[in-house]
């Protein structure tokens, strides 16, 4: 089953940009997803368990990392890639 999902990080600290950018590099080192990313979010596209285990270990990840992050997730069923 093919998975799409549009994820926004928030993190809760005066620099925020050192941590989007480093959970954005850290779902790029999965293979079996695309990511696509813009000014407002990232996307994700591919097979439904590559995905949600790429989002489980990088949203871990950043939590250990950085603390306090807000995630905001959009999951759709399909690849809805532009």
């Amino acid at each position: 089953m093919q998975l799409s999902v549009e994820i926004s990080k928030y993190p809760l600290a005066e620099d925020y940009i050192t941590p989007i950018k480093g959970f954005i590099e850290q779902l790029n080192q999965y293979p079996d997803i695309k990511v696509l990313t813009n000014t407002m979010s990232t996307q994700l596209f591919g097979e439904y368990d590559s995905v949600m285990q790429a989002l489980q270990a990088c949203i871990k990840w950043s939590f250990e990392r950085y603390g306090k992050v807000v995630f905001v997730v959009k999951f759709i069923h399909g690849d809805l890639r532009p």
